[in-house]
């Protein structure tokens, strides 16, 4: 089975281990995500009137993001702590949903890719928008995390069929 086929994370008994990173080269990695949170009209309007009783929602879910994207390793057992340069998150409102839009992106000069960092920061920031709009709208989804796009690396670029690659 070739290196691209196969599961990473495992060794050659199947256990779990931690990629060896040492022998990579350093590149500039960027990993970009999304996620929504569907809601009912109202709930978006209150979010976006700022009238939520916990605060700015879209403000707090943003700081949220970008600190879970620090602490991606502290989560997820097999990833490496990252110094990552740059996490960056917004949130928008999408009304046709309706709801909101999270977008995370992630770099770093190193030798291991980003995507968890990004995904774990939308994850997160789509958490944070639940809870604190929970109160008034228990019903809400958090829907469509995925990666949406990678450059750097050995493997190279790489984007999401049908998002229309990095942004």
């Amino acid at each position: 089975m070739s290196d691209e086929a196969r599961l990473t994370h495992l060794d050659d008994q199947g256990r779990a281990t931690m990629v060896d990173v040492g022998g990579k080269a350093e590149t500039e990695r960027v990993a970009i995500a999304e996620g929504f949170v569907k809601m009912a009209p109202e709930t978006l309007a209150l979010i976006q009137s700022g009238g939520a009783a916990k605060g700015d929602v879209i403000a707090t879910a943003r700081i949220a993001g970008i600190m879970a994207a620090k602490r991606t390793a502290d989560l997820i057992p097999l990833c490496h702590p990252l110094m990552l340069t740059k996490v960056a998150v917004t949130v928008e409102a999408v009304d046709t949903l309706p709801g909101l839009r999270v977008e995370a992106m992630a770099r770093l000069k190193g030798q291991t890719g980003v995507e968890m960092e990004a995904l774990t920061a939308v994850s997160v920031a789509c958490l944070t928008l639940y809870d604190m709009a929970k109160a008034v709208d228990k019903a809400m989804e958090i829907t469509g995390v995925r990666l949406l796009s990678k450059t750097g690396g050995k493997s190279g670029d790489w984007n999401h069929p049908g998002s229309g690659g990095a942004r």
